[in-house]
């Protein structure tokens, strides 16, 4: 079971890619480099990963709480995470071949338009956890403790 810290970690790290790889893309010559390609599916694997940890650490105990504004709040965050890994995936589908690691840029602008509208979605997310999801969290937790 993943920690807040280490969820944190995971949304610092993808923050990080994030930022760079807006730079890197930011240039159609170098969306094609070997290193570009490395952030880009390191990128890919953090998101991934981090939607996992919390789908599969944090939902079950919100959701068997006896807070209905609890359960409510994990239900959202859960339905947003399916969604979120729908996009996911068609975009994945649409620019890159997972197996090779290769991004597949026909149209530059329209892959650019659309890794930005990824990139927001991504690190607008995050933005909720930390916000909303990790405090809660943080509350059903030392609630919990209190009562043992």
């Amino acid at each position: 079971m993943a920690t807040i810290n280490q969820l944190n970690e995971q949304n610092d790290r993808i923050t990080e890619l994030t930022n760079v790889l807006t730079h890197l893309l930011g240039t159609r010559s170098l969306c094609d480099s070997p290193i570009t390609c490395d952030l880009f599916f390191r990128y890919v694997e953090e998101v991934k990963g981090h939607l996992e940890a919390t789908d599969s650490d944090l939902y079950a105990q919100l959701l068997t709480h006896k807070d209905r504004r609890v359960n409510n709040l994990a239900d959202r965050f859960m339905g947003g995470s399916k969604e979120i890994k729908r996009i996911f995936a068609q975009y994945l589908q649409k620019w890159c071949r997972m197996k090779r690691k290769e991004l597949v840029i026909g149209e530059y602008d329209e892959f650019l338009k659309e890794t930005h509208e990824m990139f927001e979605l991504v690190l607008n997310r995050i933005q909720d956890e930390v916000e909303q999801l990790y405090p809660l969290i943080r509350e059903v937790s030392s609630s919990r403790q209190r009562v043992a």
